[in-house]
Parts: structure tokens; C-alpha cells; sequence
């Protein structure tokens, strides 16, 4: 399925613009899922106006780890991952220190729309840093996986994991770097995977195999994603969790327009998928009937 396909036949029809600023904004997203019960990243601060920037030491005073980002920022533009701290400032994931002006000088910028969909203004979002599962250590550069499954009426239709690089700087982004594994809705096991749209089988940086890694808590992130059908009512859309080591599965966003590769990860088109969940919607009303659905006619 193409862009133009996906914008007509899908977007246009299920996503009304009237829902969209639920996940174009981090904090109104945020919210909502606290509210409906689904873990998300702790909330350390917001950072809203110009005036707040030099109260940041008081805000991080007993922070070591966090991570700043913009709330309508968009493809992992703008998101710092501060590890560690020295005498001399902020450690940053890839390993560059930051001093106290320059963070400041970040979240200015965040203030400033220099990330947000638009150039909007915008505001500065601090919250807790992910310690990611253990079963990605082999197959992850720096920063954090995620994994992204796209829902489409409730059903989720198809899913990935975004693996951070050295091209990424540690970021699960695909349009910087990141890598994409297809994950078998069945079965929670990873695929083959796809990098600036080329298909590969191991991580171009630690050299390890992708393929056939059980993705932990899979049935609970596919009632999890479900789930935010009722938390949106946007009929297409893509939801990201992280895995956490020590809290589970947390949501991190969600996405009204979610990015197209995830097919060439999967080595499978989405169309085909969306028009079967068209076809069988009436009979598919609750959280649990969808999932069963998904496994049921989804399987690589």
C-alpha cells in the first residue's frame, strides 16, 4: 500500500482532523492513557513557558537519568537522553556532555516550536528514562527499542520493532537510521528487519541476528494497542510501546500517521489486511474478539 492509497482509503475516511491534536501532543496523550489505566513513562516535569527554563537545575537536582522532548515534536526530532551526570554537566546517551547553559539552551529551543509539527510553540516534556528488557542487549545500539503496532479499527494489523543504531545516535527512529524487525502478530517473534528500506537480517552494529526474538509481554501489547482504538476513536493509527526491565510494557505515543516501511519489515502489505478487518467489523466489538482476530488471520 502506497501513501496516497493509505491518505485516501484509510486516513481521510477513519482519522477525523478534529481528533488528531489527542496524539499529536505528547501531554494530552500522556494523560489519556494514565486515565484509561496504561502505563506510560513517569512524568518528571513540563517545561511550558520561556520563564521556567532557568528553574531547570532546581527541576533535575536529583535527577541522574532523564529524558527531555518536545510535546508535538515529531520523528524523535528534539528528544535528549540525559544517562548519567558529572561535575561538569550532563551526560548524553551517546556519550557528550552537556553543560548547564546548553540544556537550557535545548529546552529554549523546544519552547521555541524548532521541533513541533508546524513551528508551533511548543513545550518541553521531562520524564522518566527507559531501562529497556534484556532480550534487546544484543540487538540495540545505545538508546531504547520500541516496538510500533498499526490498529486499524481495533485490530492490530501488523507490527515492528525499532531498533536504535550508531546512524540513528542511539535513537528507534527509522527515518534517522534506526531498524525496523517485522514481528509475527501469532507468534510475538521477530522477522526480518529493514534499514533506510533495504532488507537485512542482523544489526549493522552489533552484528547479531534480528530474526526469531520473542518480543516479551506480547499478548498484553496487543491488548494494549487494542485498546487505544477506545482511547482515540481514530480508526488508523500506530502505537508505541517500550519494554521496560523492572515497570513492563509502557505506551510512549501514539501516531495518526504512521509511517509505511513497517510492510517492508514484515515482507507483507497492509491494504489486504485493512480491507479483511473492513469486512469482518461489525463482528469484532471488544478488545478481546479483535486480538483473537489478528492472530487468527494475521500470522506470517
Amino acid at each position: 500500500m502506497g501513501i496516497n492509497q493509505r491518505n485516501a482509503e484509510f486516513l481521510l475516511p477513519y482519522n477525523p482532523r478534529r481528533l488528531y491534536p489527542l496524539v499529536d501532543d505528547k501531554l494530552q496523550t500522556k494523560r489519556l492513557a494514565e486515565e484509561a489505566g496504561i502505563n506510560v513513562p513517569e512524568l518528571y516535569g513540563v517545561v511550558e513557558i520561556e520563564r521556567q527554563v532557568r528553574d531547570l537545575p532546581v527541576l533535575l537536582a536529583n535527577r541522574r537519568e532523564f529524558v527531555i522532548k518536545p510535546s508535538l515534536g515529531s520523528g524523535g526530532k528534539g528528544i535528549v537522553v540525559i544517562t548519567g551526570r558529572t561535575k561538569n554537566g550532563y551526560r548524553k546517551a551517546n556519550g557528550v556532555l552537556l553543560n548547564e547553559q546548553e540544556l537550557q539552551h535545548h529546552v529554549s529551543n523546544i519552547l521555541s516550536g524548532m521541533y513541533s509539527l508546524g513551528g508551533q510553540p511548543d513545550k518541553a516534556l521531562i520524564e522518566y528514562r527507559v531501562q529497556f528488557d534484556r532480550v534487546f542487549e544484543a540487538i540495540s545500539y545505545l538508546g531504547v527499542p520500541d516496538v510500533r503496532i498499526i490498529v486499524f479499527l481495533g485490530v492490530p494489523v501488523m507490527a515492528m520493532v525499532r531498533l536504535p543504531t550508531r546512524a540513528s545516535d542511539g535513537k528507534a527512529n527509522l527515518h534517522q537510521g534506526a531498524i525496523g524487525a517485522g514481528i509475527d502478530i501469532a507468534s510475538g517473534r521477530t522477522l526480518t528487519a529493514v534499514s533506510y528500506n533495504n532488507v537485512i537480517e542482523d544489526h549493522p552494529d552489533t552484528g547479531n541476528s534480528v530474526r526469531d526474538i520473542a518480543i516479551p509481554h506480547w499478548a498484553r501489547l496487543l491488548e494494549l494497542a487494542s485498546g487505544c482504538y477506545e482511547l482515540t476513536k481514530l480508526g488508523y493509527q500506530g502505537v508505541d510501546f517500550v519494554l521496560d526491565r523492572d515497570r513492563g510494557p509502557l505506551m510512549l505515543e501514539l501516531n495518526a500517521r504512521p509511517g509505511l516501511n513497517i510492510q517492508i519489515a514484515n515482507h507483507a502489505g497492509l491494504y489486504h489486511r485493512l480491507k479483511r478487518v473492513e469486512q469482518y467489523q461489525t463482528a469484532l466489538g471488544d478488545t478481546r474478539s479483535r486480538t483473537e482476530f489478528a492472530i487468527r488471520h494475521f500470522a506470517a
